[in-house]
């Protein structure tokens, strides 16, 4: 995961986060172990939820009404632990609204951003080629760019 510039202050440790990623592993009915790509597929939509319930949480005891924008970096180094509550929320409206357009951007989101995984990991977790991958990611970039900055986000 992508946590290394992360704020000494915030209130979300990384290793609270990996510790209530396990937490919600284990609760897991049928946890994908003999699959690693499933596997962390299935822990980077962990993070998502982890982390958008703890951006929600902050978002209602801050309620300052400022709307925040996400922008969404190029790279998947990006701390996430360092995102504004309201950057998070945005982000995860935005990843909702795509899902109605093609469930595999996100996917691809949820594995490159939230899980940290490379191109070549993405793609092997969602069984495609590392060039779907490639595009399916800059396209979903591209997108969540043009939503977030208040443009008109259809594809």
């Amino acid at each position: 995961m992508a946590l290394r510039t992360e704020r000494s202050d915030h209130t979300l440790q990384p290793t609270a986060l990996v510790h209530e990623v396990y937490l919600r592993l284990r609760e897991q009915r049928r946890l994908p172990l003999d699959n690693r790509d499933a596997f962390f597929a299935l822990a980077a939509r962990i993070v998502r939820r982890i982390l958008v319930d703890h951006a929600r949480r902050k978002a209602l005891a801050r309620s300052d009404g400022v709307k925040e924008r996400l922008l969404v970096a190029g790279q998947a180094e990006t701390s996430l632990v360092d995102r504004r509550p309201l950057e998070i929320l945005a982000l995860n409206e935005s990843l909702e609204k795509l899902g109605e357009l093609d469930r595999r951007l996100v996917r691809v989101v949820e594995l490159r951003f939230f899980g940290g995984l490379t191109v070549a990991e993405s793609a092997a977790a969602l069984g495609i080629s590392e060039r779907s991958a490639a595009d399916d990611w800059s396209l979903a970039r591209a997108w969540l760019r043009r939503r977030l900055h208040g443009e008109d986000a259809e594809r």
